[in-house]
């Protein structure tokens, strides 16, 4: 499959799968766990999982912006990063 037409290259399109996958998950937790607990975390915020998941993409995506403007590729630093990132933020925010 060539996905040239859209100039997208096998990361950018494997980054949307992701998000795809998490919001899917996202869903069935949702189905089976109803409610998502609101908590209150060291944003000062209450969050639940769906905002905990929304944070976490946005700064991935940030964090990977940042990483090709100032290093370039490849960007499997920045990813490591987004992921301890989405791991802190899941658990303290």
């Amino acid at each position: 499959m060539s996905l040239s037409w859209m100039a997208w290259t096998w990361p950018t399109a494997g980054f949307f799968i992701f998000i795809g996958c998490a919001i899917t998950t996202m869903i069935v937790w949702e189905i089976l766990s109803p409610g998502g607990n609101p908590r209150f975390g060291i944003l000062r915020l209450n969050t639940t999982r769906g905002d905990r998941l929304f944070i976490s993409l946005l700064a991935s995506a940030f964090i990977h912006l940042s990483w090709l403007a100032l290093l370039g590729a490849p960007i499997w630093g920045a990813t490591i990063v987004s992921v301890a990132l989405a791991f802190i933020i899941f658990r303290w925010v």
